[in-house]
């Protein structure tokens, strides 16, 4: 037997100031039902034992620490640089500025 009749879903189309063929009645009767078979058969699975999760796969331990490691200073990275102005790297200009 059917989970949802044709008449409940012209009733729902109604509600839902949805105008629907007969033919497209059925077929979304037979979708609905379908779904609603889906449903009720992820329901009777046991999982009474198993803890909601909101990632399909642990993610403990995914993250590293934030430490603070020793980095170059400015008169380092500019060591080597072509043409520096004022602690910064000189470039060519792109945009014509």
């Amino acid at each position: 037997m059917p989970a949802i009749s044709r008449d409940e879903v012209a009733h729902l189309a109604r509600l839902s100031r949805l105008a629907l063929t007969d033919a497209e009645l059925d077929e979304f009767a037979g979708q609905i039902d379908g779904i609603i078979n889906h449903v009720q058969a992820v329901q009777e699975v046991a999982a009474d034992d198993v803890e909601p999760m909101s990632h399909p796969s642990s993610l403990a331990g995914v993250m590293r620490e934030d430490v603070v490691n020793p980095t170059l200073t400015p008169e380092q990275a500019l060591d080597q640089a072509p043409s520096k102005e004022r602690q910064r790297f000189e470039v060519p200009q792109i945009l014509g500025e």
